[in-house]
Order: structure tokens, then sequence, then C-alpha cells
């Protein structure tokens, strides 16, 4: 059975879990030890899924020929996003820098495989979006590890899914869930960069949270 969490154990998971960031600017050249690699893999693989499905797989992106490739993607995607905000909302926007693609040494992509489990699949029979829910808490569980082991992770979204399959030999079948950049950084920040930056600040809790019935 496992045991009961001490409190400091409980004070360390949350400190792991409120230090999380998401990491653009501030990855160092340093190569990730294979173990720290494998541990953070682990722990992806170690999220709920429904079904006992496990319906994830982690392409680990070394290369850099195919780093830039990508970052040629999200280059694109970014130009077009851009275009979609307005005024000084789109000055604000350039100026970030949302991808740390070429600069940080790994980068993963973590997919979904729909078919795995069979036409069947317990806890999806009414809700079969549930196999990416699940391969997104095996993301969480990513970024979580490898923030236990100092390690900054970024999750670049701003990029063309097909075309990124294309790029990645992924067949038409497997969904692509998230596209990560891994690696040591220089530093953490405080708050998330897009609050510290002036992008957006938190949201209330007191705001999101209702008692028995949708009450916003």
């Amino acid at each position: 059975m496992n045991t009961i969490i001490t409190q400091q154990e409980r004070d360390d998971f949350y400190k792991v879990l409120y230090g999380r960031r998401d990491v653009r600017s501030e990855f160092l050249p340093d190569p990730i030890a294979d173990e720290s690699l494998q541990r953070i893999l682990l722990a992806a693989h170690h999220a709920p899924s429904v079904g006992f499905s496990q319906p994830w797989n982690f392409i680990v992106v070394r290369d850099q020929q195919i780093k830039q490739s990508v970052q040629d993607l999200h280059q694109q995607a970014n130009a077009e996003a851009a275009e979609m905000f307005a005024d000084k909302r789109q000055q604000n926007y350039r100026k970030l820098k949302l991808a740390g693609i070429v600069d940080a040494p790994i980068n993963i992509c973590i997919t979904c495989d729909r078919e795995r489990g069979g036409s069947v699949v317990l806890g999806r029979t009414h809700q079969p979006e549930m196999d990416i829910y699940s391969t997104v808490c095996a993301v969480q569980n990513l970024q979580l590890a490898a923030r236990a082991e100092n390690i900054g992770v970024g999750w670049v979204s701003i990029m063309d899914k097909q075309q990124l399959k294309s790029l990645l030999n992924i067949p038409k079948s497997i969904e692509i869930v998230a596209y990560l950049c891994i690696g040591h950084v220089s530093h953490f920040y405080d708050e998330p960069e897009l609050q510290v930056k002036g992008w957006e600040s938190r949201a209330d809790l007191a705001d999101l949270v209702a008692t028995d019935k949708w009450d916003f």
C-alpha cells in the first residue's frame, strides 16, 4: 500500500507545482543527463489514462536540422497569429518570444493514439475525447517532473499540426497533443512570464468556483 504523504513531502510537492513555468527565452545549451530524461519520461508515462489505455507516445527530437525545420513552421504560424491581434495588442505580441525550439537541447513531441485499446475503451463510450485528456495529463506530469529536476519546459502550440506530422513522419491516425522544448535554464520566473510582461494576469479563484450548479 502507498505510504501516507508527510507534511514535508506535501510542501515539496506544492513548491514544485507553484514553481512550474513555461520557458521560452531562458534555455541553456547544457545537455540533459540521460537518467534525468528517463525519470521525466517515466513520470509522464505514469499519468492517469482512461481505461488504463496509455494512449501516448513520446518522440524525442535532438537533431538540430529537424528542430530548425520545426522552428520554421513556428515562425510561419507566429507571423500569421500576430495578424489576428489588433493595434497595441499586436505590438505587444510581436515583442514576445514564444518558443525556444532551437535553443533547447531536446524537443519532445507527445502524441495520442486514438485507436489504442480497440474500438471500445472503458471510459470512452460516452466521452471519446477522454484519450486526448489523458495525454494532456501525461504532459502535466512531464512538466512537473522536469521542474523537480530543475529543468525547464516550454509548450509550443503555434504551428500547423499537419505540417509537423509530415516533418516527423507521424501517421494520419495519430493526434499531436503537445510539442515541448526541454532544457536547463538560466533562471525560472517568480511569476508566469506572460504575467511579468503584462500580457495577462492570473484570475481570482473565487471568480471561477461555483457550488452545485453553474452560477457565474
